[in-house]
């Protein structure tokens, strides 16, 4: 999910296919053209990361294999955060202040761009709203594009996106300010199949875990931030449909 056809994504995932090799296992690469969910119900898929939140809403039938712990601001083990992104005459403001203004979101089902945001201008809403006006731009990177552009005024960005931006991309981060963060949440899951095997998944995990301490894939790991692996259930990302339960309760149901 992040940084997909990139270089360091390449090397990274010819890295899992050396290490399933070793264990006499062939698995090809594909990279979903538009359909994600499609690509993440696919009975074949033997390995892929997907957003926590449509985890919990959208695909009740995938096993979660772990997740990645990254080296990213705001990142501690698993959990990683939302950050809330501005221009930077702004960063000086609180979230409070952009009540009546324009937020930009990637995506209505994304956890880190969405859902957070819903979470945390839920205490802050009048009537059931809090912005006057919101925009879907279809990823992190046009999200910010459109703050920069002053079509919009304020969105909650992955932060391991944000590093990632900040590493390869500054420019995008040019004009731009962090004025806050979301409460830390399990980070984006990696799935496998309903259909793959209890003994697959455990090679899968054991792939996962050489991938992150072995000395020879440090460096394809650090250039994604990737410093380490756990397994993590399903059941840990219930936090995340507890927020928008909650949202609700306090009388907000959409940006």
């Amino acid at each position: 999910m992040y940084r997909m056809k990139s270089v360091e994504t390449l090397a990274l995932l010819q890295a899992i296919q050396q290490l399933l090799a070793a264990r006499n296992i062939r698995a090809g690469l594909v990279f979903p053209a538009s359909d994600l969910l499609a690509h993440w119900r696919s009975r074949d898929l033997l390995l892929s990361q997907t957003c926590g939140f449509p985890l919990m809403t959208q695909l009740p039938d995938v096993q979660v294999v772990g997740c990645f712990h990254y080296s990213a601001p705001e990142c501690e083990g698993v959990n990683y955060r939302s950050l809330l992104v501005t221009r930077r005459e702004d960063g000086h403001k609180t979230l409070a202040d952009f009540y009546g203004r324009c937020a930009v979101y990637n995506a209505a089902d994304s956890q880190s761009g969405y859902n957070a945001l819903l979470k945390m201008v839920a205490p802050l809403a009048k009537n059931g709203a809090f912005f006057a006006r919101t925009m879907v731009s279809g990823s992190h990177h046009q999200s910010l594009a459109q703050i920069d552009r002053g079509k919009a005024d304020i969105a909650a960005i992955d932060c391991v996106s944000w590093a990632l931006m900040q590493r390869y991309e500054p420019q995008r981060c040019n004009g731009l300010s962090v004025i806050d963060a979301s409460a830390g949440v399990p980070g984006l899951p990696l799935i496998t199949s309903a259909d793959t095997s209890g003994q697959m998944l455990q090679c899968l995990r054991e792939v996962l875990h050489e991938l992150v301490t072995s000395a020879r894939y440090r460096k394809i790991c650090a250039a994604l931030l990737i410093t380490g692996f756990s397994e993590v259930m399903r059941q840990s990302y219930t936090v995340l449909t507890d927020w928008r339960r909650q949202a609700q309760e306090q009388g907000i149901t959409r940006l």
